[in-house]
């Protein structure tokens, strides 16, 4: 057994290092807890390790809003100090503040 520590926290803005969006984690895995079907995916070449966190994220591009699964090494945090535009984080998170989005409810 190995202990995983995750480096970024739900409600923080990030960026993707390489693909041009950035969301707000709403949750963590301490590894991988996708499909193999979803990891076999990834192009191999750029095919992250799976005993890392994988963050969800409420992703948003300049065209599109989603839901983002991304490996904590691919991750920055966004310091432009801008809000997020996703149509979901209401449902989830208070007001944008001091670069990151308040929880809206008590976690377990």
């Amino acid at each position: 057994m190995f202990a995983t520590q995750a480096k970024f926290h739900i409600g923080q803005v990030l960026r993707h290092r390489k693909d041009a969006f950035r969301g707000v984690v709403f949750d963590v895995d301490p590894t991988f807890a996708n499909s193999q079907e979803f990891y076999d995916a990834i192009p191999e070449d750029s095919r992250p390790a799976k005993n890392q966190p994988y963050y969800h994220l409420l992703a948003e591009t300049d065209d599109d809003f989603y839901v983002a699964y991304v490996s904590e090494q691919n991750l920055i945090v966004d310091g432009s100090g801008e809000p997020v535009e996703h149509p979901d984080l209401p449902d989830l998170f208070g007001e944008f503040e001091n670069g990151a989005y308040p929880l809206q409810f008590q976690l377990n």
